[in-house]
């Protein structure tokens, strides 16, 4: 990586610099370390881990079986890491990554309390200056951000909220030291992935749940299990086959989609297929599915019928069952979150349901909140309102390239990227996990990314360049690509994250789509980024 003669870009604190100690981020400072690389990893908690050091709550998980959701760079470390349960809890993900850090030595390379605040390009040194928030400045070459694609969590704008006199937060901060709710009268804002998860957890010890649903999920049970040690030694020895299945699925799992017509197969064969599907583990339900239920209206509308009738049959009282069943789109075009009981927990009496479609929240008060028809006491009010998803952690850095231009005013009506990987205007640095990557499980596609990051920097050294940045042209028709790919998918049609739908979000449109992931599956996404890399990193330009 070239120096061009210039002595002031051999006083760089660092060659790279990666921002975040997630999964991505993990995996990325093992690569440059072993290249030996001057790198570091910068993040704002206190300790490695990303998503799995945040989201503490009750009954937080993997919905990806915990065999796929591993590293798969490590022999050794396949063979020695026994997973507890097909499913595995936050905890036991947090000691893995522990584990994967120390036994590889990578955490001297890491720096904690680090949030960065602002990135400038010097085109001169095609040096990156990086302010902390703690005041201090580091200079480095590249760039390579591990942000997370959940890591921005958003609150609603209800009035008074400040007012409130009780324990109020988002799950994403849920306190690390035990939360006691005994006797504790509590609110639960949103139904989302996380709500969905917690919600029967923390039913069985709160004293009254208020659950305020605006808008119904679909969901599916996770139906999770303990792996015995017989079991484990079966998944260690077919790891390379489960590696293998995960790189030719569409979704990076081994839940691979039911190839057959979906209207040569009779209605008994589809309830007979559903039926295994729905008792069985993880996104089978959703995965191994017929493909038409993602791009046909009626065949998603007869499986969506299917799964409402589930529901139906979990729920004792009608009218809840059918405020808990949605409405608005179909089962599966939009991520399903997996769900162990929940349904069921509205059968309980200390749990009630409020639609706030119905009878919306018009401000929060000092003893709790009030809707349009009613007053509630709460001792605690969870605002489980999601995340500003996909380019939140970015927009959050004042990223500023070329010429000055800002990422964040690039980005204003939603991300435009080439590959899902890099930004014109935006020299040295990569993606990982960015906007516009392909939708899978989020290890294999972390592993793919930070690859083909790897690769390019060790092209940049063969060739002694100091600069790579995308190209206009290039980036604007990977951007045309993924909006062409929307079409005929129907969750283009869904009012979700993927899409972009967040009333909560400074400065999003409301029902304006952003292209925020590419819906052409992993491995036509990885036959993309290798043609690319192969044809000397087509639609990047180098000085």
């Amino acid at each position: 990586m070239a120096t061009n003669g210039n002595p002031q870009l051999a006083r760089r604190d660092y060659e790279v610099v990666v921002i975040g100690a997630g999964v991505a981020g993990i995996y990325q400072i093992k690569r440059l370390i072993d290249l030996g690389v001057n790198a570091t990893v910068l993040d704002a908690n206190d300790d490695l881990g990303g998503t799995w050091y945040n989201n503490r709550y009750p009954g937080a998980r993997f919905d990806s079986e915990s065999f796929t959701y591993g590293y798969s760079f490590s022999k050794e470390l396949l063979d020695e890491w026994h997973w507890s349960e097909q499913f595995s809890p936050q905890p036991e993900t947090l000691r893995y990554l522990t584990h994967v850090t120390e036994k590889f030595g990578l955490r001297e390379y890491m720096q904690f309390g680090c949030r960065v605040d602002a990135m400038v390009f010097d085109e001169d040194t095609d040096t990156w200056t990086l302010s902390l928030q703690d005041g201090r400045k580091l200079t480095t070459h590249f760039v390579i951000t591990a942000v997370g694609v959940l890591s921005t969590p958003t609150l609603p704008k209800f009035e008074g909220m400040d007012s409130f006199k009780g324990i109020s937060f988002h799950p994403f901060y849920w306190p690390h030291e035990h939360l006691d709710l005994r006797s504790k009268r509590v609110a639960v804002i949103g139904t989302g992935a996380t709500a969905i998860q917690f919600i029967p957890e923390i039913a069985k010890e709160v004293s009254h749940l208020t659950v305020f649903q605006r808008r119904p999920n679909w969901a599916a049970p996770l139906n999770n299990s303990v792996i015995s040690d017989e079991e484990m030694a079966a998944i260690r020895a077919r790891y390379d086959e489960i590696f293998a299945t995960c790189s030719r699925t569409p979704g990076g799992f081994e839940h691979e989609p039911d190839r057959r017509p979906f209207n040569d197969v009779t209605r008994e064969e589809r309830i007979a297929l559903w039926d295994r599907l729905y008792d069985g583990p993880g996104f089978g339900i959703w995965l191994s599915n017929f493909v038409e239920i993602f791009v046909d209206e009626k065949a998603n509308a007869e499986f969506s019928a299917y799964i409402a009738d589930r529901i139906r049959q979990r729920v004792n009282d009608p009218a809840i069952a059918e405020k808990l069943i949605p409405k608005d789109h179909g089962f599966g075009i939009q991520r399903v979150p997996l769900e162990t009981g929940y349904f069921e927990t509205y059968n309980r009496d200390n749990v009630e349901l409020v639609d706030s479609a119905e009878t919306p929240i018009t401000r929060i008060t000092e003893t709790g909140l009030c809707t349009s028809d009613r007053t509630f006491e709460f001792d605690v009010i969870i605002y489980a309102t999601g995340f500003d998803a996909f380019t939140g952690a970015l927009d959050r850095i004042d990223i500023r390239g070329l010429g000055g231009a800002k990422l964040r005013d690039k980005w204003a009506d939603g991300p435009v990227t080439y590959l899902g990987l890099l930004v014109s205007d935006i020299p040295n640095m990569v993606m990982l996990a960015g906007p516009q990557t392909a939708a899978t499980n989020f290890p294999r596609g972390a592993e793919l990314a930070v690859d083909w990051a790897t690769s390019l920097l060790e092209y940049m050294r063969e060739h002694d360049y100091s600069r790579f940045v995308a190209n206009e042209d290039a980036e604007q028709r990977w951007f045309e690509h993924v909006k062409e790919m929307y079409k005929g998918v129907l969750m283009s049609k869904a009012k979700s994250w993927i899409t972009g739908y967040n009333s909560n979000l400074e400065g999003h449109e409301y029902g304006k789509t952003r292209y925020n992931i590419y819906t052409g599956g992993g491995p036509k996404y990885v036959k993309t980024l290798n043609r690319a890399a192969e044809n000397s990193y087509d639609g990047v330009s180098f000085l």
